[in-house]
């Protein structure tokens, strides 16, 4: 069955990348961690700057959600499946996330902030490992008002699947509060993704209050070792912790969770029906990776690309892992003008 549309919709912060190789010099100028994700604070604000000017910095359209519809698109080929949400600026990098997302093939009804400029994150690469320091600045601003629009809320009501990213959380969990009753009251399928080891830490109540909502939660397994510590689980075994994810309480209207947890180049963990599987990812040989930047993001959004479709939970986490191995090869959340995927 292919894919109608506007079948997939996603909502989130939308981030201009600019990416760059640096040196652990670097990193220990701004105490940056490689493969975390953070907010960015005032010792981090230079930085943008700084990458700006090396001669390898790139920009790309980022933002943990686009990316993943992004993707999710590339691979359904069908243009206008998916759609997608979240707050620029009006200035350059905004008008440079409104191409890149037509280009694409993305419905985007972006909410445009008078004041803020489009979002940013900072993508640090040494040895193929990423870190992120995101400045939201415009994406910060996405107001629920914007949801409601009969226009935007439109898209809400034709979407059959709707993902949404943990980072939406610290910026407006009333919107992400109405599309989850929305799909729990029509029987549609609502997605959650941990997103950041911070996430899990300091925005618990905005997170638990989600939860019971989400049919699908996916993580890493960083993401998951915190989101445990913080329950108190007293466990870093990754088949249990997902176990546990997918038997958190329902809401009304939900029949069942599924946990699918990814693990760099380890088996990738899907928690189902009280049973766990475990699938192998593509291996890479180490002079092959360029980057692991939005290799979570590419997962999702291959593994969306075929539950969109109705496809079955492995023909998804095989997509899913397709879709990373192609993004790992490339800087940033790119990739090749058609997917080779059957």
């Amino acid at each position: 069955m292919a894919a109608t549309e506007g079948v997939l919709l996603g909502m989130g912060n939308p981030l201009l990348d600019i990416s760059a190789v640096v040196d652990d010099a670097f990193l220990a100028k701004y105490d940056i961690k490689l493969n975390n994700a953070i907010l960015a604070e005032e010792k981090h604000l230079p930085m943008y700057d700084e990458l700006a000017s090396k001669s390898n910095v790139e920009y790309i359209a980022g933002g943990a959600t686009q990316n993943s519809i992004r993707v999710a698109q590339w691979m359904l080929q069908t243009p206008g499946a998916t759609s997608y949400m979240g707050c620029i600026g009006k200035d350059k990098f905004g008008e440079e996330m409104k191409k890149n997302a037509q280009a694409a093939g993305v419905t985007a009804h972006y909410y445009e902030d008078e004041t803020a400029p489009t979002g940013t994150c900072a993508v640090c690469v040494v040895g193929g490992e990423r870190s992120l320091i995101a400045n939201l600045s415009a994406a910060n601003c996405y107001k629920s008002e914007h949801l409601k629009k009969p226009e935007n809320w439109a898209l809400v009501e034709k979407a059959k699947y709707i993902y949404i990213a943990g980072f939406f959380l610290t910026v407006s969990p009333d919107s992400i509060q109405l599309v989850a009753e929305h799909a729990a009251a029509n029987n549609k399928v609502f997605l959650m993704n941990l997103s950041a080891p911070f996430i899990c830490e300091f925005f618990r109540d905005a997170q638990e209050k989600v939860l019971p909502y989400a049919d699908y939660i996916f993580g890493n397994e960083t993401e998951a070792k915190i989101f445990a510590k913080v329950r108190g689980w007293e466990t870093e075994n990754i088949e249990e912790i997902a176990l546990k994810i997918s038997q958190l309480p329902l809401a009304s209207g939900k029949q069942k969770r599924i946990a699918v947890i990814t693990q760099g180049a380890d088996p990738v963990v899907v928690a189902e029906d009280g049973k766990v599987k475990t699938f192998p990812v593509i291996l890479l040989p180490k002079e092959k990776l360029v980057d692991t930047n939005g290799a979570g993001d590419a997962f999702v959004g291959g593994f969306l690309s075929q539950l969109a479709q109705g496809k079955s939970i492995e023909d998804s986490v095989r997509a899913g892992c397709y879709a990373a191995n192609v993004i790992i090869q490339r800087p940033g959340c790119t990739y090749p003008e058609k997917p080779d995927f059957n």
